[in-house]
């Protein structure tokens, strides 16, 4: 017996034609803050001189992991000033700080509200589940609809294949703190924002950072993806390379996608361990 087929693409097409009529000038706001905020950090990243971005890493680096990263992190951007990359490089960096940032204001309050509330873990649960295992370019069509060719809906995209790990493991962070530290603070009378805020968060922030950590690597794999629908920087090159078979190209921009993927998660994961410490 076969059984008719459920229309399940003609019900998404619907709902995301009833998005795009009554929703427009909401994505047109959101357009404006995300492009804003991706040209502000071009700007700045792009109109200082390189020399200036690179000490500026180099000395984060010396004080975060010595001098080890230190020297790689100045190598490393030197190689890609001397590749001619340094524009796109840093037009990456600024989508991928735009996309890191957004997922870190929207995906920690939900990551508190989840460790809270059973009831919101048990909904966002499986939410997450899908947003980490549909296929990433499976992203890029309704960011492309309601948010046209360009950064932002490469940035859109990010966001939602990026959140999932630091919501989940803020919920995690939080609820791995000992019990007794709970019923101590309940009883010495602690309201639930002092016990949030002088309690659970600074004990679960090196477990939160471990999933900014996930986010931004994500973000940046996400970003060169978005290529394809107009986002700028380093993706560009990698994607053109691929429909005009130029090897040597492709190379060089992967290359420089590889040294800045680097140098992020080595300082996130230094930022992780001095909070381990310090917790």
């Amino acid at each position: 017996m076969n059984l008719p087929k459920i229309p399940l693409a003609d019900w998404i097409e619907s709902i995301e034609k009833w998005l795009e009529n009554n929703l427009g000038p909401l994505f047109d706001f959101i357009s404006m803050i995300i492009g804003g905020t991706v040209n502000g950090l071009d700007d700045v990243l792009r109109g200082l001189p390189a020399l200036v971005i690179i000490a500026l890493f180099v000395v984060l680096a010396w004080f975060l992991g010595k001098w080890k990263m230190a020297l790689f992190t100045a190598v490393g951007m030197l190689i890609i000033e001397n590749l001619g990359l340094w524009g796109p490089t840093m037009q990456t960096l600024a989508l991928v700080l735009t996309a890191a940032i957004i997922s870190v204001v929207i995906g920690v309050p939900i990551g508190i509200l989840c460790a809270r509330s059973n009831a919101m873990q048990r909904i966002f649960t499986p939410l997450l589940d899908f947003m980490q295992t549909m296929p990433a370019f499976v992203y890029l069509l309704p960011a492309v609809t309601f948010f046209r060719l360009g950064v932002v809906p490469g940035v859109i995209s990010s966001i939602i294949f990026a959140i999932p790990p630091t919501i989940r493991l803020t919920n995690l962070g939080i609820r791995q703190v000992p019990g007794e530290l709970v019923e101590a603070a309940d009883a010495f009378g602690s309201t639930p924002l002092q016990k949030l805020f002088k309690l659970q968060l600074p004990i679960a922030v090196p477990t939160i950072m471990a999933g900014i950590n996930q986010t931004i690597m994500l973000s940046l794999s996400m970003v060169v993806i978005a290529s394809m629908i107009g986002a700028q920087g380093v993706g560009e090159y990698v994607y053109r390379a691929v429909t005009q078979g130029r090897t040597g190209v492709g190379f060089e921009a992967g290359l420089a996608i590889v040294i800045l993927a680097i140098i992020l998660d080595r300082l996130t994961q230094k930022v992780v361990q001095r909070t381990e410490k310090q917790s």
